[in-house]
């Protein structure tokens, strides 16, 4: 018999040839490669490289490789189960405490972390993180020179951490942190509540259960800190020079204020003891530059870089075969970008300090076009009306200052202002970030605002200068460098995160390194946080939650504009391989990708 092939059977031929090539490209790149420079070159100025004060995914992208905490999200390509996505995993923990192992007391409120064996420091010479160690960390978090923006999480859950930070407040009222009378001060204070029971164990007492706890062991601020720490200014230029790392990479150049930034293989690093992270790639070169993406897109075609740093570059409108991560579900959204009002300012006579202007603000903004203008990175996004937003407890849809299609409402914002007193207009101080889609932004927003009699005087900064040293600088609003900023803020973790975004936001903290920027205090959105995060059942604590974006919303210390995805599809050069994200970074994470060829 004569076989006769048809076309639609050469075409199927054609398909299976197809798909087991593709079968066959997907083994060879699910083979991991060692070796090879990873090179990024991007915008993404870093803040803080000490994990006493880094707090922004830019710091958090290069700490993923430089530090270890005691618990840590591992990379997933598949997010579509958040309970399994956003479940923190031992990282130098040793185990997940339980009641069932000792870990947890029957009330709840002691925890007992047993550390993990063989993790060294590349100190000389090589020697073991201890549980000292991690005390150590803690303990610098509220120094007076570069301190945490996140210390609620703390004070509000370890029992004698609130006096902690009192106390080496007042020890430094009108005293010169040198980095001798720092480690004195940390090394003969303790905190009630945290203990070494051992070189492997630490012992936490709580002020009252606190079911996400494990979250706040995964935040960045738990890296333990080695005691050749104490011999530097927090954060400073000679302690960059010296930081140690007992993760994957270490720090090996950090120049032109970190525009240069190069981390090399960390040669006291074992595989054995880090289940979250691996080696494969010899260094990480990182460029800043403040280059269009569409060149940043085309130097990664020509293979001249693999990724954009530390802002995403993507191509979902263009999407090449190899070079895309694909999208994945969003289980969470960030509050990007609101615009935050510095209630401190003196200038014109306090005007963003009052309700009326803020309220004029809030109606003359075109949310509808700021996210027009965030479609360029891909992301969906919506109008966001409150201040939590959708995929954090207490979201709900209620809309306290509503105009037409959330386009703006000059006529009732024009009203507003003359109300306020300032019918002859007034002209404000703008912090902008020197960045293309941010002076798009504060564009929009300066247009909508001239509309109605607001000029806005233009002040710009690197992304390590907006947030290290003017937005969350109380000193520098109350000089009144700024009335009105375009920040943006994604909670360390998604789902029960009240604590996260809620509490750093818009709870009372007028220290250095606050993320309250603007200086907001309502002694009822006080009560009402602390009252939601001691509430143990999870429908009280979204009522209660609600409460608190409601009478926000009714001071107006923020303008919501959207809701933006945590996480965006992001272009990659052709070498790479593994591009995982970990949302809580909004980036891939770096150690588990490899290069293929690694060959640079």
């Amino acid at each position: 018999m004569v076989l006769h092939y048809s076309r639609p059977y050469g075409a199927r031929l054609r398909a299976l040839i197809a798909t087991r090539l593709e079968e066959v490209d997907k083994r060879m790149s699910s083979t991991p490669r060692y070796g090879g420079t990873l090179r990024l070159v991007g915008p993404g100025g870093v803040d803080h490289i000490d994990t006493a004060s880094a707090y922004y995914a830019t710091s958090a992208q290069i700490l993923r490789a430089l530090s270890r905490q005691l618990f840590a999200y591992p990379a997933s390509a598949d997010l579509s189960d958040p309970t399994a996505a956003f479940t923190p995993a031992p990282d130098l923990a040793a185990e997940v405490p339980t009641e069932e192992n000792g870990g947890i007391s029957a009330d709840r409120r002691t925890y007992t972390i047993r550390l993990r064996e063989g993790v060294r420091w590349n100190s000389t010479p090589p020697r073991e993180v201890t549980a000292h160690d991690v005390i150590r960390g803690l303990k610098r978090l509220p120094n007076p020179v570069s301190g945490a923006g996140a210390l609620h999480y703390f004070t509000s859950t370890i029992v004698g951490f609130r006096e902690y930070c009192d106390a080496y407040r007042t020890a430094f009222e009108g005293r010169e942190p040198t980095p001798a009378a720092l480690a004195e001060f940390q090394n003969t204070h303790d905190i009630a509540g945290l203990r070494a029971a051992d070189d492997k164990t630490l012992v936490f007492r709580l002020r009252q259960p606190a079911n996400d706890f494990l979250n706040i062991l995964a935040t960045g601020f738990t890296s333990p800190a080695p005691e050749e720490y104490d011999a530097y200014l927090p954060d400073s230029a000679e302690f960059r020079r010296n930081t140690l790392s007992c993760a994957p990479y270490r720090l090996a150049e950090y120049a032109d204020n970190g525009l240069k930034i190069l981390l090399e293989r960390n040669p006291e690093w074992r595989k054995e003891t880090d289940p979250i992270r691996n080696q494969y790639v010899e260094r990480i070169d990182i460029r800043v530059g403040n280059e269009p993406v569409a060149v940043t897109q085309q130097k990664m075609d020509r293979g001249e870089i693999d990724l954009a740093w530390s802002y995403t570059a993507v191509s979902w409108a263009r999407p090449k075969a190899g070079q895309d991560a694909a999208p994945r579900s969003y289980p969470g959204f960030a509050l990007n970008p609101y615009l935050v009002f510095n209630l401190r300012s003196p200038n014109q006579d306090g005007a963003v300090g009052k309700l009326g202007v803020r309220k004029a603000i809030a109606h003359a903004v075109n949310k509808v076009a700021i996210g027009e203008i965030l479609d360029d990175l891909d992301a969906p996004n919506t109008p966001l009306r409150s201040v939590i937003p959708v995929g954090s407890i207490g979201h709900r849809d209620f809309n306290p200052y509503p105009t037409p299609d959330d386009r703006g409402d000059p006529a009732t914002a024009r009203r507003l202002l003359v109300e306020a007193g300032y019918g002859d207009g007034l002209t404000l101080i703008a912090a902008v970030r020197d960045i293309g889609i941010h002076l798009k932004v504060m564009e929009s927003v300066a247009a909508d605002l001239a509309k109605i009699g607001i000029a806005l005087e233009w002040r710009k900064y690197s992304q390590a200068e907006y947030y290290g040293s003017v937005l969350s600088d109380p000193e520098a609003g109350r000089r009144g460098e700024w009335d009105i900023a375009e920040p943006g803020f994604t909670p360390d973790w998604f789902g029960n995160n009240g604590r996260v975004i809620v509490q750093p936001l818009f709870q009372t903290n007028d220290v250095q390194g606050t993320t309250n920027y603007g200086g907001y205090s309502s002694p009822v959105v006080d009560a009402l946080i602390e009252q939601a995060l001691q509430e143990p059942d999870p429908a009280a604590a979204e009522q209660l939650w609600h409460q608190v974006d409601v009478e926000v919303m009714r001071d107006l210390p923020i303008v919501p504009i959207l809701n933006f995805a945590a996480m965006t599809s992001r272009y990659h050069g052709k070498r790479v391989r593994n591009a995982v994200h970990v949302p809580q970074i909004e980036f891939f994470d770096m150690t588990n990708l490899w290069l293929d060829p690694p060959e640079d």
